[in-house]
């Protein structure tokens, strides 16, 4: 691995108190990423401060829900940000903790790292049009940030776009997370908007090897009877940039395994 790259993970964590009572920091300390975004912290800044304010030498950039112990997301880097930006629509889904973006603004660049954890339908159909809701203005949102710098977000997307992204994808055809509606905003978002899926830019044809969570019910992980939910999605120029990927499996701290990108970039 060139050690000249910028390295940089998505991981849901489903509760940063979990996940580090399962090793995620020595984890964190050994792989070394320039930033990790991190989805469903599952806390709130009291629960963090003190000791989660930093992972592994890594300062942490939080965007908390309102509801304790639900969703949340953060960011940690080796680097300072020029601004820090916790929410994007100012209401319903800022509430949920969803969206922090750090910027790394110079004379000569404008350029962002994005940690989003988008909404599930799993639940039921009230979360579904919830779900539904946040696809229809979050794309929106992209389209003028692309517009204005370039940016990787990385996030549980909650969709597999492909049938290659999921094991069993002719029984889930009516399932959230691969509706035909969910399915074809993704397509949209990298037709029509321009933004690039990196991890299929690198592994056009993975399918097993490609899954990112795993159920907890049955044995879905030992059967690896997965999806690909977890992403980084980038401008074009940056995803350009893109050297090298990998899925660790090695170890397990959360129900999501990290997925990790270098880039050659210099933030």
């Amino acid at each position: 691995m060139g050690s000249s790259l910028f390295t940089l993970t998505s991981l849901n964590l489903n509760g940063i108190r979990s996940a580090a009572s399962k090793g995620v920091e020595a984890w964190l300390a050994k792989s070394r990423p320039d930033c990790i975004c991190v989805q469903e912290v599952k806390a709130q800044a009291a629960d963090v401060a003190g000791r989660f304010e930093a992972l592994a030498g890594l300062k942490g950039y939080f965007h908390f829900a309102e509801k304790k112990g639900y969703s949340g997301v953060a960011a940690y880097c080796r680097h300072e940000p020029s601004d820090v930006v916790a929410g994007w629509d100012g209401g319903e889904f800022d509430a949920e903790g969803r969206y922090v973006e750090l910027r790394f603004d110079t004379p000569a660049r404008r350029l962002s790292l994005i940690s989003c954890y988008f909404p599930s339908g799993s639940s039921g159909e009230e979360r579904q049009q919830a779900k539904f809701r946040f696809l229809a203005a979050f794309e929106p949102h992209l389209a003028r940030l692309k517009a204005g710098r370039e940016f990787i977000l990385c996030g549980d997307v909650n969709i597999a776009h492909q049938k290659e992204d999921l094991k069993n994808w002719r029984s889930n055809q009516k399932n959230s997370g691969f509706l035909p509606e969910e399915r074809a905003w993704m397509t949209k978002l990298l037709n029509e908007t321009g933004l690039v899926d990196v991890y299929r830019r690198l592994r056009p044809d993975t399918t097993d090897a490609c899954y990112t969570w795993w159920s907890n019910r049955g044995n879905a992980y030992a059967n690896n009877v997965g999806w690909r939910l977890d992403y980084q999605i980038a401008t074009a120029d940056l995803a350009r940039t893109a050297r090298e990927v990998t899925i660790y499996k090695e170890e397990r701290f959360s129900d999501h395994a990290p997925l990790t990108i270098r880039y050659e970039l210099a933030i």
